[in-house]
């Protein structure tokens, strides 16, 4: 097993509102609405990869993200120091299930957030491997945010010049990677310049899994 390959923790996850008031990572990232990964229903077996439910409209069995990132030797230790619960045992992280690598099982996307903002603070993505799961993309660096857009991974990132706020960031990338069997490699990048309204930009838009 590579040193980027994570054995899968079965602890099952819904995502829920992520508060303002808790203590968590730093503050930065695309703007986007709040959710954070808690625990609560019976397991996914442990140590197999959740597989497609194959048109039958039952959804992907979930696994606990924060376990999965704590046991990533790729993940930075930095994102695993900041990585703490918002409130309670809420902890702000966005996962989504889906086809992203053409295996025939489920892909995992994972993104850290800020529990004051909910922030993008890094951006991955888990493959199944013989019932694990390897990391195989990485982005951490903020703002980040990636989703899973009809079998292509999408990641988006807020431009900031010298002076913009952080809620009114001067443009937007938005880059598509595809998976080439092996790897992502970028696809297609669209870059954004935000309208100077009333002196100001536009605030950053909201970021959520499509779906």
């Amino acid at each position: 097993m590579s040193a980027g390959t994570v054995v899968l923790v079965g602890t099952v996850l819904f995502a829920a509102g992520c508060s303002a008031a808790g203590t968590g990572l730093r503050d930065g990232g695309p703007a986007r609405t709040e959710t954070v990964a808690k625990s609560g229903s019976p397991p996914a077996p442990a140590g197999t990869a959740p597989s497609a439910p194959g048109g039958s409209g039952k959804p992907y069995p979930k696994v606990d993200p924060v376990a999965l990132l704590m046991a990533d030797p790729k993940v930075n230790p930095q994102v695993k120091r900041d990585l703490k619960p918002c409130t309670g045992k809420e902890y702000p992280v966005d996962v989504s299930y889906g086809k992203v690598t053409g295996g025939p099982a489920a892909d995992i996307v994972v993104n850290v957030l800020s529990c004051a903002d909910a922030l993008g603070r890094g951006s991955y993505v888990y493959r199944a491997e013989d019932g694990r799961y390897e990391n195989v993309f990485s982005d951490e660096q903020p703002p980040v945010y990636a989703e899973i857009d009809r079998g292509d991974l999408v990641v988006t990132k807020p431009v900031y010049g010298k002076s913009d706020p952080l809620a009114y960031p001067s443009g937007e990338d938005v880059v598509t990677y595809r998976w080439d069997g092996e790897r992502f490699t970028e696809h297609d990048r669209v870059h954004t310049d935000y309208s100077n309204i009333d002196g100001g930009a536009l605030p950053a838009p909201a970021v959520s899994p499509k779906g």
